[in-house]
């Protein structure tokens, strides 16, 4: 662990509906661990910090305090802000991002395994693309993401932890983390 402080973005996975994630009590839970800059975005699972730990450690410390102090047990997305200039560096349909909200970039815990791409590459997916980059899956939903077929299909199909945030979202947390 060096001195140096790094931005973090910090995805929870599966908020929204009957699985809450209280902003202000996160941030007061993060922040009292000992995590810097700590800001949330929309109240949907997004949080940038920083921290001079690596980002697994940091994945997992964040992990272990939701889950003792708000009961929250589902998986923790964690990129650093290089690794999310990277993945908005790496956007493979630079016309979709005219309609951020038609386009997805999903975190994935780690990069899927071959077999697992390709059995996902037999899916239907009508007017919507995909492309994986390591461990970040885009798609591109022309009809929207509601409407989306495909979209339900893409973890089951790779079997890796992923959280999925639109273009809008993925820009504004870079914005938020490049801030700190």
């Amino acid at each position: 662990m060096s001195n140096k402080e790094t931005a973090y973005i910090v995805l929870f996975r599966g908020v929204g509906g009957a699985t809450q994630l209280p902003v202000e009590t996160l941030r007061a839970v993060l922040s009292d661990a000992g995590f810097a800059n700590v800001a949330t975005y929309i109240n949907s699972g997004n949080a940038v910090l920083s921290s001079p730990m690596a980002g697994e450690e940091v994945a997992a410390k964040v992990a272990a305090l939701v889950r003792e102090k708000m009961d929250f047990r589902k998986s923790v997305l964690v990129a650093s802000l290089e690794e999310w200039e990277d993945l908005i560096a790496k956007n493979p349909f630079p016309h979709a991002v005219e309609q951020p909200t038609m386009l997805h970039a999903f975190l994935m815990e780690g990069a899927p395994e071959a077999k697992r791409m390709a059995a996902l590459q037999e899916k239907p997916r009508s007017t919507e693309t995909f492309a994986i980059r390591g461990r970040v899956l885009y798609l591109h939903t022309p009809d929207g993401m509601g409407r989306s077929l495909f979209a339900p299909k893409i973890e089951p199909t790779l079997k890796v932890a992923m959280s999925a945030r639109n273009w809008r979202s993925v820009l504004a947390l870079r914005d938020m983390a490049a801030a700190i």
